[in-house]
C-alpha cells in the first residue's frame, strides 16, 4: 500500500525531473561566490527540489480537465489523486519550501523564495495559456538560479540565471505543441535557439581562466547532443512522440547548461555531481515521465 502510495505521488510531482532542480543552486551559488556558503547550498537545494515539486502537483490540480482529454493516465484524471489532494499537496510542498529556505539562508533567501513560488502559483493557475505564461515558467527558473545568489549576489548570477531561464523557454516552446505535433518550423526554431544560447554561453565575457572555460565548452557541447539531437530527430519527424522526446531531453538537458555555467564559474569540481544526476534522470525518466 505505502509503495503504490509513493509511486503515484512520484508521478503527481514528476519526481525524477527534480534532479534537474539542483544545479539551479550550484550554477547561481558558484557565480555569487557562495554568499550562504557551501553547506547551505545543500539546503537551499533541498527547498527549490520542494518548490518544484509543489508546483508540478498544482500543475495536475489547474490542468485536470486538460488532462482528462489529453493524457487521461495522470494521477488526478485517471481517479488515483482526488483534486483537492492535488491542491492540499501543491501548497505543502510550497510551504515546506519556503520553510527549508528560510532555514537555510534566513531571511535574505526567503525574500527570492517568495517571489519564485508566487511566480509558479501564478504560472499554474492563471497565466500558463496566456502569452505571459511562457516568460512566467523561464522566469520561475531564473529565480531559482537567483535563490542561492543572495541580494549581493545576483549581478554576478544573473548571466546565469538568464541562460536557465532562456533554456527554459525553448523548452516551453515545444511543450505548446507536444500533445499534438508540429510543423517542421517549430523544432528548427528552437533547435538554432539552442545553438545560440550554447554560443552565448561560450562565447561571454568574464569565466575563470582556461582550463574552466575549457572545461565548461565541453559540456556545453554535451547540452547540444543531449538537447539538440531530440530537437533534430523532430525536425525529421514533428509528431507528438517526437516532440514528446525533445521536451523530455529539454528538461534533463539542463543539468549539463547548469554543469557549464558552474564550470565557467571555476566550480568545475562542484559541477560534477551534477554530471552523474544525468544518466540517472534519464532512467528514472523511462518509469516515471517528467513531463
Amino acid at each position: 500500500m505505502l509503495m503504490r502510495h509513493l509511486d503515484v505521488f512520484a508521478e503527481l510531482v514528476r519526481a525524477p525531473a527534480a534532479l534537474t532542480v539542483p544545479g539551479d543552486i550550484v550554477a547561481g551559488a558558484s557565480a555569487a561566490g557562495w554568499p550562504y556558503g557551501v553547506r547551505a547550498g545543500g539546503g537551499l537545494a533541498a527547498a527549490s527540489v520542494l518548490l518544484y515539486w509543489g508546483g508540478m502537483a498544482l500543475n495536475d490540480y489547474a490542468d485536470r480537465e486538460v488532462d482528462a482529454v489529453e493524457r487521461p493516465g495522470r494521477p488526478v484524471p485517471s481517479g488515483r489523486v482526488s483534486p483537492r489532494a492535488a491542491l492540499a499537496t501543491a501548497a505543502a510542498l510550497t510551504a515546506a519550501g519556503l520553510g527549508t529556505a528560510a532555514a537555510a539562508g534566513g531571511r535574505r533567501a526567503l525574500g527570492t523564495a517568495l517571489p519564485l513560488a508566487a511566480t509558479a502559483w501564478a504560472y499554474d493557475l492563471a497565466l500558463k495559456d496566456t502569452p505571459l505564461g511562457a516568460p512566467a515558467m523561464a522566469a520561475a527558473r531564473g529565480l531559482d538560479v537567483l535563490l542561492a545568489a543572495g541580494p549581493t549576489g545576483r549581478r554576478a548570477a544573473a548571466p546565469a540565471a538568464a541562460a536557465v531561464a532562456a533554456h527554459t523557454g525553448i523548452v516551453m516552446a515545444l511543450s505548446r505543441r507536444e500533445a499534438q505535433g508540429s510543423s517542421h518550423a517549430l523544432p528548427e526554431a528552437t533547435l538554432a535557439a539552442t545553438a545560440a544560447l550554447a554560443a552565448a554561453v561560450a562565447l561571454a565575457p568574464g569565466g575563470r581562466g582556461g582550463r574552466h572555460r575549457a572545461a565548461s565548452a565541453a559540456l556545453l557541447c554535451l547540452y547540444g547532443r543531449t538537447f539538440g539531437g531530440a530537437q533534430f530527430a523532430a525536425i525529421r519527424k514533428p509528431d507528438a512522440r517526437r516532440l514528446q522526446g525533445a521536451v523530455r531531453a529539454g528538461i534533463l538537458g539542463v543539468i549539463p547548461l547548469q554543469a557549464a555555467l558552474a564550470g565557467r564559474a571555476g566550480a568545475t569540481r562542484a559541477a560534477l555531481p551534477l554530471l552523474a544526476a544525468l544518466p540517472l534522470a534519464r532512467r528514472l525518466s523511462r518509469k516515471v515521465s517528467p513531463t
